[in-house]
């Protein structure tokens, strides 16, 4: 028997993708063959919501296969396969069915979220920029707390080594502020970023600042809440803005609400049981045995559940509350995964209510539609938690193609975004190739592997190992600008900066020496983007694919746009009905244009 059955095909889905509350769809299973059906054949679709019992429903046979409708009242993940007579038909290779064992059966998903749910416009088509704000720009001098290192080599090694304690310290600074930043807006602007996305900003130990401090006061070192709104409106006037890092799950324990060493003028919760902060944090043996991220003591884990810290964080006069009325424009939401789903509902509707366009991103590292973290189902995206997440499965999926020259995992990739996510997040993905987190995209590109931090100090990329690797971020960049989501440029990336892991990715922005090649090339997308707003919203279809090649367009209603991406050593031939111009090279043609070995291009429809 042959069936055939893709839920991106709208013949066989009537509503592809995620779906809204109420929706009605009609599914269709075809039967692929060129003889007749077989007489007395029955099918049935079996369905269920996640973590409930199995319902099979009979479909109606037609001429040609079998169909059935069905309407989703309530929000969550649906599963479902078909059974045809006595076999099982799951999900395979490109979301297409086949016939599986039992024992091994895959079966698709159907996301259904809140009727009502919207993501923010301003982010769709847009360009976003990744700021590690030590290490980017540098205006004057601004004090520095004792403890703490300011170093007067820009652009140094940043220390990595472990104290005799057996710690890295993340202790110093090389002095990256605020004004540091909006002395580059025109810079950024030139990139045609229109989201600025700054990594920690609030008071703490650490230069990453993720062990915050204290919430409501910008780090000293980074400059005042006047320099933070000055930021803010000499980016709005270059159609900029900010969103902020909120670190929610854990606070440092050098902070105004733990105070283990004393340093602020409060009652910490390691410092007194009768703490105003005592039942934000969990003590099995008090003071000095705490819950902690990852077990690193520095930063101990807040508990969510506690009444007073919801307050603090959601409430009327709370922190998320507070940098929203200075004028930026959502959050970024570290280790979201470790906050529970109530609390992202509360934080949703503080957000909403105090800003309604703000956005969301959460820090997910894999499927965000069906994550299970902490033996729970998360529902990030069901329409009550968040608007977008940080795209790991693509970047890990255009890094695999472009290194390997093979489309598979791209093409899988891509149709389990389109089958899993509601189209409002596919528009507001944050595509990334590298983060404050991973090795820089261009050292990823140079394949050089290092056995631990004292080689990566060391180890750089050849001029000619650089020059090949520079075409591959060029690559990756046209697939990270062109497909659904808005590109994210982590600070430095677009100038051909090396490094490797933390701290070597978060070194200092190279100013004396930019890639100026390069450069004109990120340069050269963010223009394209600005000038096609499909790019923001349009359809994704998958034109042609091979194992090494992929051609691709972005349709909406006013504007359609081709991209492809050729891996492969061999030339294509692209057949057109009218004249167009590839937006890279500026080159006109009409009937046909080839793609060469190596190669990628963007064109769109002149007459």
């Amino acid at each position: 028997m042959r069936f055939y059955y893709n839920p991106l095909n709208k013949s066989c889905k009537s509503r592809t993708g995620a779906l809204p509350c109420g929706s009605l769809v009609t599914l269709r299973l075809f039967w692929d063959e060129g003889t007749a059906m077989p007489d007395h054949l029955d099918a049935r679709f079996v369905f269920w919501q996640d973590g409930k019992e199995r319902t099979p429903l009979s479909m109606q046979q037609t001429e040609n296969g079998f169909t059935v409708t069905l309407c989703f009242h309530q929000t969550g993940l649906y599963f479902y396969y078909f059974r045809i007579g006595d076999e099982y038909f799951g999900c395979g290779s490109l979301r297409d069915g086949t016939f599986m064992p039992q024992s091994s059966l895959i079966s698709w998903q159907i996301t259904v979220y809140e009727e009502h749910y919207h993501t923010p416009d301003w982010m769709k088509g847009g360009v976003m920029y990744q700021i590690f704000p030590d290490r980017f720009n540098k205006s004057g001098n601004l004090p520095i707390r004792n403890g703490k290192i300011l170093r007067d080599d820009w652009g140094g090694i940043p220390y990595y080594r472990p104290n005799a304690s057996g710690r890295v310290l993340n202790n110093d600074f090389f002095g990256g502020n605020l004004n540091g930043i909006t002395e580059k807006l025109d810079y950024l602007a030139s990139l045609g970023v229109t989201v600025l996305y700054l990594n920690p900003i609030f008071e703490a130990y650490s230069n990453h600042r993720y062990d915050t401090g204290d919430y409501l006061k910008i780090d000293p070192l980074l400059g005042t809440e006047n320099d933070l709104d000055r930021l803010v409106s000499e980016a709005k006037k270059r159609g900029i803005r900010i969103i902020l890092d909120a670190v929610l799950n854990h606070t440092g324990s050098d902070s105004r609400y733990f105070n283990r060493y004393g340093h602020y003028d409060s009652v910490g919760a390691y410092q007194s049981i009768n703490s105003p902060y005592a039942d934000w944090y969990h003590f099995s043996d008090f003071p000095n045995s705490y819950d902690c991220w990852w077990g690193i003591d520095t930063l101990p884990a807040v508990n969510e559940q506690s009444p007073s810290y919801q307050e603090f964080i959601l409430g009327k006069d709370g922190v998320l509350r507070h940098w929203l009325a200075h004028g930026i424009s959502g959050y970024r939401l570290d280790v979201a995964d470790e906050l529970p789903d109530f609390f992202l509902e509360k934080l949703r509707a503080t957000v909403k209510k105090a800003s309604s366009d703000a956005v969301i991103i959460g820090e997910v590292w894999e499927d965000a539609s069906n994550k299970i973290a902490y033996s729970e189902r998360r529902r990030y995206l069901q329409g009550n938690e968040l608007d977008s997440v940080m795209n790991y499965p693509l970047k890990d999926a255009i890094i695999r193609f472009v290194v390997s020259g093979k489309t598979s995992e791209l093409r899988e990739t891509l149709y389990m975004l389109l089958d899993n996510y509601p189209k409002e997040t596919l528009d507001c993905l944050m595509n990334i190739l590298g983060t404050h987190d991973t090795a820089r995209i261009l050292t990823v590109f140079g394949g050089k592997n290092c056995s631990g931090k004292d080689e990566m100090v060391s180890t750089m990329l050849s001029p000619e190992e650089k020059k090949r690797a520079k075409e591959m971020v060029k690559m990756a960049a046209v697939l990270q600008f062109t497909l659904p989501g808005i590109p994210c440029i982590y600070y430095g990336d677009e100038i051909a900066m090396e490094g490797y892991q933390d701290p070597f990715c978060r070194r200092c922005f190279d100013w004396s020496a930019p890639d100026e090649e390069l450069l004109a090339f990120y340069r050269t997308l963010g223009t394209i983007r600005k000038k096609y707003p499909v790019f923001g919203d349009g359809k994704y279809d998958e034109v042609f694919a091979d194992n090494e090649c992929v051609v691709y367009e972005r349709k909406s209603i006013n504007q359609t746009a081709y991209v492809w991406v050729n891996r492969s050593g061999n030339k294509y031939g692209i057949h057109v009905d009218g004249t167009f111009r590839e937006l890279l090279s500026g080159i006109t043609f009409s009937k046909s244009i080839e793609c060469e070995p190596q190669s990628y291009g963007i064109f769109v429809k002149t007459k």
